[in-house]
């Protein structure tokens, strides 16, 4: 499979050559530069700093126990790791003397400030819908910011995606650049939830499936994929027939994004971090918008049932034994929880997502919601990693799965093997 890879990026870089030194139309002038003093703008530093949280641009951009915005997290992708840049105003390793029209040219266009091109691992696949009036008070927030020094940490890419300009060939295929258009039809509120979603928010970046070379599978739109590199599943957002959040209201919603918790589940994962550095902070009008257009995703197709050839009567009867012994206390001999406390697993988008890699690492690993203003001590699950066998797991995460309204497919003990040792985050 990784031979059949490396052929296609030896392709994808011969087009890429053709298309970095094809013949180029000319191109528009660039607005008038900005003038330095607009950025000092309280009200635009202000609004910057507010779509810098919708954008949660600290969490890839602070490494753990380093300054916000200072750039050395590392980044795995499955082409090798990528470390994320200082963004502070350093004037040597940060954005000190980065122009807007720089700061434009890579949240939009994809492109560094002397025009190379950016790793996708940047998401300006979504990025490139944001507005240039949003862009800049981005841009004058960042540039408020005290500056540090710390240089950028060597790129980890193996050979040959390392080569910059095979990523001209990526962009054919997968990246297509302009600000996100409102739909005449829709009401404003859909329209601002679209927008923060498919732009600022770039919740495709995760919840899309992504095929061998990265790229993102957007239509349907917010299908559901696993993160690539982190061994987590990120589900479906439709909450109409057979989605994710098939039932789910917009309040249930809301309160997930606003809280980390919901009367429908809980968020935990990548996800526990982006209600923690961004979500909770969005002001109601958007948490909202976005509710709405989620609400407005279409119905998914039933996925075909799996019949398994495995006898599943053992693993079912091994497994509602470690439920009763090490779960329904919390979670309840019905699946339901407690509402505000312990999150229901009947009907919940993470036990029922088409892998079960989810609930695998839940049950090994604990599960720990993210601390909110709306819930400042939540009630996190205890690791089971040292107390269940891989047989265990298994079961009884089949059990959890097969029970109840859930109807999702099984897992077996290589599955849990596999996800045994994987880090949490």
């Amino acid at each position: 499979m990784k031979r059949v890879g490396l052929i296609v990026v030896v392709v994808l870089l011969a087009l890429g050559g053709w298309w970095l030194f094809r013949g180029t139309s000319p191109q528009p002038a660039s607005p008038a530069a900005v003038d330095v003093a607009a950025l000092k703008d309280p009200a635009l530093v202000a609004k910057g700093e507010y779509l810098a949280r919708v954008g949660d641009c600290a969490s890839c951009h602070t490494e753990q126990g380093g300054t916000r915005f200072a750039g050395g997290r590392v980044l795995p992708t499955p082409f090798g790791n990528i470390p994320a840049p200082n963004i502070t105003p350093d004037r040597e390793t940060g954005l000190g003397d980065w122009r807007f029209e720089d700061f434009w040219q890579a949240l939009h266009s994809g492109k560094g400030r002397h025009g190379e091109l950016l790793y996708p691992v940047f998401s300006y696949t979504s990025f490139t819908k944001v507005t240039r009036d949003d862009a800049l008070a981005i841009f004058a927030y960042l540039q408020s910011l005290a500056p540090v020094r710390q240089a950028a940490k060597p790129l980890g890419l193996e050979f040959p995606y390392s080569v910059r300009s095979s990523l001209n060939a990526w962009r054919a295929l997968y990246f297509q650049e302009g600000v996100y258009q409102p739909d005449p039809s829709k009401p404003v509120a859909w329209n601002r939830g679209a927008y923060l979603v498919q732009g600022l928010g770039h919740c495709n970046e995760c919840h899309a499936p992504r095929d061998s070379l990265g790229g993102s599978q957007s239509k349907p739109s917010l299908a559901g994929g696993q993160i690539p590199a982190q061994n987590w599943y990120a589900p479906d957002l439709s909450t109409q027939a057979n989605g994710g959040l098939a039932g789910w209201s917009e309040q249930d919603i809301v309160d997930l994004l606003k809280t980390g918790q919901s009367a429908r589940g809980a968020a935990f994962g990548p996800m526990a971090e982006v209600v923690a550095q961004s979500t909770q902070h969005l002001n109601d009008d958007d948490l909202h918008a976005i509710a709405t257009y989620l609400q407005s995703l279409p119905a998914r197709t039933p996925a075909a049932a799996e019949k398994s050839p495995l006898d599943t009567r053992p693993i079912l009867a091994q497994g509602a034994k470690v439920y009763a012994e090490r779960c329904a206390d919390c979670h309840g001999k019905d699946g339901n929880g407690v509402a505000g406390v312990y999150p229901p697993l009947n009907g919940n988008s993470s036990v029922n997502e088409p892998s079960g890699i989810n609930a695998m690492r839940v049950v090994l690993l604990g599960g720990f919601p993210p601390v909110t203003a709306g819930n400042p001590r939540p009630y996190s699950m205890p690791p089971f990693a040292q107390q269940l066998s891989d047989s265990d797991v298994a079961a009884v995460v089949t059990y959890i799965r097969q029970s109840w309204s859930n109807n999702a497919s099984l897992v077996q003990e290589r599955d849990v093997i596999k996800y045994r040792h994987t880090p949490i985050d």
